[in-house]
């Protein structure tokens, strides 16, 4: 398998777990403080890639060059996933993952200003394609509504998030000096859990750990497990095969996917003219990751 497909896989299924973050982080939201939350997911995620790191490569001896890299990244990474469960207080599961397909846009830009990528005629109509069917979704195909620019403020909340992931993506490849991708993940989440901690004791201290539900704690392993662990291994895998343009291509397939795990967990489905902004993300994505020889 060439390098360039190896990065496609991974993001293939980045997608699959990141939706799954949405249809669950939308039914606990409102039950713990998304800094608590992610506090502790940080943590776990941590100890698991921890585990994974010294049983397979080991941290070489360059990975300590330049350690200001991972709270750089982990900053971005960070406010990325609490203003996402910020958002999905208010903001319905296929509305916020429809904000998450703006994230490919914001990060071609992002990966001209660090990288100098450079966009062709294809990607940039797949782009505007996107973008077009992620607006859809969002204003819930109410052009009414998009003409009053009437968003929700949970939407409004995960796009700040998502601007702050359209820079992590990119800053990886700018910032990696040769260290694997889970190792570079390993030191991230670790950078991530210790500023989460500190910023968010309040919360962690307010939080009665002791009666949470279960859905909250399933979300949080989760998170921790499926939505961190793996999918920052798989970010920065993916980050370090293909542009950054295309690395964030995927996330046009996340509202399709949330549609499934909603589904997969009872609930129902959004209605058809909403669908429509979906299709339209599925065909960005096509377009994007035409071979552009």
């Amino acid at each position: 398998m060439t390098p360039s497909a190896q990065g496609h896989l991974a993001m293939l299924m980045f997608s699959l777990l990141v939706a799954g973050s949405f249809a669950l982080g939308v039914l606990v939201a409102n039950e713990i403080a998304p800094v608590a939350l992610n506090a502790v997911r940080f943590w776990v995620a941590c100890a698991v890639m921890g585990v994974a790191v010294f049983a397979t490569t080991g941290i070489p001896e360059g990975a300590a060059r330049a350690p200001w890299r991972y709270p750089a990244l982990a900053l971005f990474l960070a406010s990325y996933f609490v203003l996402m469960f910020e958002g999905l207080k208010t903001a319905p599961a296929v509305s916020a993952a429809a904000v998450f397909t703006l994230t490919p846009i914001l990060s071609a830009g992002f990966g001209w200003l660090l990288l100098r990528q450079r966009l062709t005629g294809r990607m940039a109509a797949a782009l505007a394609i996107g973008a077009t069917g992620a607006l859809w979704v969002i204003f819930r195909a109410d052009i009414s509504a998009f003409l009053r620019f009437d968003v929700g403020r949970g939407e409004a909340i995960y796009f700040l998030g998502c601007v702050a992931h359209a820079f992590y993506t990119p800053l990886v490849a700018r910032l990696n000096r040769g260290e694997p991708a889970i190792v570079f993940s390993f030191g991230t989440l670790l950078a991530g859990a210790i500023m989460l901690t500190v910023y968010g004791w309040p919360a962690i201290q307010a939080t009665d750990w002791a009666n949470l539900s279960g859905l909250v704690w399933l979300t949080i392993l989760y998170t921790a497990i499926f939505a961190s662990a793996a999918t920052f291994t798989l970010l920065q895998f993916a980050a370090l095969k293909i542009p950054s343009a295309k690395v964030m291509a995927y996330t046009y397939l996340t509202p399709s996917w949330v549609i499934v795990w909603q589904l997969a967990l009872g609930g129902s489905m959004p209605p058809a003219l909403v669908l429509g902004g979906v299709v339209l993300t599925v065909a960005a994505l096509y377009l994007l990751l035409k071979d552009d020889s």
